[in-house]
This record gives C-alpha cells, structure tokens and sequence, in this order.
C-alpha cells in the first residue's frame, strides 16, 4: 500500500517540478526532505521484494526520485549561481583598462628614457638594450623589496606584469614571502613558483618557433 502511495507521490511531484521556479526556499527544502525519505523507502523494499517484476518497477520508481533529485539541485546551483551573480560587485572595466594602460605606457616610457640616456651616452644600440632590460629588473626588484611594486600592481594590474618588471616581481615575492623557511627550503624552492611555468613553456616555444623558423628557411 505504501509504495502506491509513494508512486502516486513520485508523479504528482514530476509536474509539480516543472514549475519548480515558482517554490520557496522552505517548500524546496520540504520536496528534498520527501525526496530523500522515499529514496530510502524505495531501497528498502526493493531489498525484502522477491518478485523480479516488482522489484524491477521499484527500482524504476527509484530511478525517477534520483532524477527528481538531480533537477531539484540542478536548479538549487542555478539560483545560487544568479544570486552571487546579482550581489556581487560589477568589475569596473573601463577603469581597471585606464589604470593598466596608464602603468605599463608608464613603465615603457621610463624604459625609453634610460635606453635614450645609455645610447646618448655612446653604448650602441644592441648593449643598450640589455642594459636597458638590466636596469628595469634592478629596479623592480627593489621596488618590490620595499612593498611600492605591489601597491603599483594592485592599482595598474595587467599593466604592471607584461612588462619585464612583472616577471622580476614574480621572481622576487616568493623569495621574499619564504625567506623565513630558510634559503634552500623557502628561496630556493620557492623562488621560482610563479615564474618557473613562464620560463619552462616560453623556452619550450622558443625552442618551437626556432625550429619551425630553420625548417621554412
């Protein structure tokens, strides 16, 4: 008699689903609570069923409640989803694209300034450059050291890491954030956390576009 009961629950509550959207927090709640109690019941008397016809029609009847189940926490993430999606702060694009291009043209422009400095200076173009790129890591460096490159980083963003200062910040801060570890077990295991995967697949594709480069040629 309970299991008529139960298949006659089973579904009501299959159309009652198909306007799930219209149900409360506390009415979900209660279709779950039901939900897991017949699941329960379902396997109970699938287990003392001797027949292989009925037993066949239970596990049927639990295959439905498992979907229920599913669409029931389907749409729970769904709304869940919308609603950290409607709180959420909106990220200011224009602004944070404003800031990146400010910081990073500013980086290039003092960049030029010291390569414009060195090459007026008489050092040829090619040994400026690495100087140039020398110079522009020590700074970053000591930058970072102080704490001022970080607090450039969360104002600039993308504008502060594309340019080789980024990559001298990402060497830097782990060394300097596992200091306390030790120089073996914090700097020099850690040091290369952030930078170590530009390092291995920028070599890998220069490697790449080397050899695609000599096969053309």
């Amino acid at each position: 008699m309970e299991l008529k009961i139960i298949e006659k629950r089973v579904k009501e509550r299959q159309r009652e689903l198909l306007e799930i959207k219209k149900f409360n927090d506390t009415e979900i709640q209660l279709i779950n609570e039901e939900l897991q109690k017949d699941y329960q019941k379902l396997i109970f008397f699938e287990s003392r069923e001797n027949d292989e016809a009925a037993r066949l029609n239970i596990k049927d009847l639990r295959s439905k409640v498992i979907e229920q189940q599913d669409l029931v926490k389907k749409y729970l993430q769904i709304r869940y989803a919308r609603l950290v999606n409607k709180s959420a702060p909106k990220i200011p694009v224009l602004k944070n694209a404003l800031a990146a291009f400010f910081v990073g043209g500013t980086i290039c422009v003092i960049g030029q300034i010291i390569l414009n400095v060195i090459v007026i200076n008489g050092v040829p173009n090619k040994e400026a450059t690495t100087i140039t790129l020398m110079v522009m890591v020590f700074i970053s460096a000591l930058l970072t050291g102080m704490g001022i490159y970080d607090e450039i980083g969360r104002f600039g963003g993308a504008g502060s890491i594309i340019p080789i200062t980024g990559f001298a910040n990402s060497i830097v801060s782990p060394a300097l954030e596992y200091k306390r570890e030790g120089y073996v077990y914090g700097v020099g295991a850690k040091v290369f956390t952030i930078a170590g995967p530009v390092l291995l697949y920028g070599s890998l594709m220069s490697v790449i576009i080397g050899l695609v480069f000599f096969i053309i040629k």
